[in-house]
């Protein structure tokens, strides 16, 4: 955790290269596994892009830590990091609901509604004449 100063001066870290160096890491572990998945055998780019990743990880968090121990954080800094966060986890959160919502309604509403189990309508009569309400996962051929 960071330690909060009493600076009056907001902490602007200089521009990083880290974000450059995850790019070309996550590139390059990425083709590596595709062509091994390819190939069927681990080649060489697999584990370079690997090594790049531990690379980043240990440098890009080492600068955090630096920044951190040099006591360059004030209380404002501190607190638009776990506002951040904050909205980080309220994002997520947001995201999954609406994922699984979307899939609630996929699958108890949608479906059965162009099956015919609205309001006695012949919905499915007029869109889709040939549906059945049947998800192909649940039943076994």
């Amino acid at each position: 955790m960071s330690s909060s100063t009493n600076h009056d001066v907001y902490f602007i870290p200089e521009p990083s290269k880290w974000p450059v160096v995850g790019t070309i890491a996550l590139t390059t572990a990425v083709i590596g596994a595709v062509t091994s998945i390819h190939a069927g055998s681990i080649n060489l780019i697999l584990p370079v892009g690997l090594l790049m990743i531990a690379y980043l990880f240990f440098g890009w968090f080492g600068a955090v830590i630096k920044e951190s121990m040099a006591d360059n954080y004030n209380e404002q800094v501190d607190k638009s990091f776990r506002i951040g966060m904050l909205w980080f986890i309220f994002s997520e959160v947001m995201f999954f609901a609406a994922f699984f919502g979307a899939l609630f309604y996929a699958r108890t509403i949608a479906v059965e509604w162009l099956g015919g189990a609205s309001n006695n309508a012949m919905t499915h009569e007029l869109l889709w004449p040939a549906f059945e309400a049947v998800w192909p996962i649940m039943t076994n051929p």
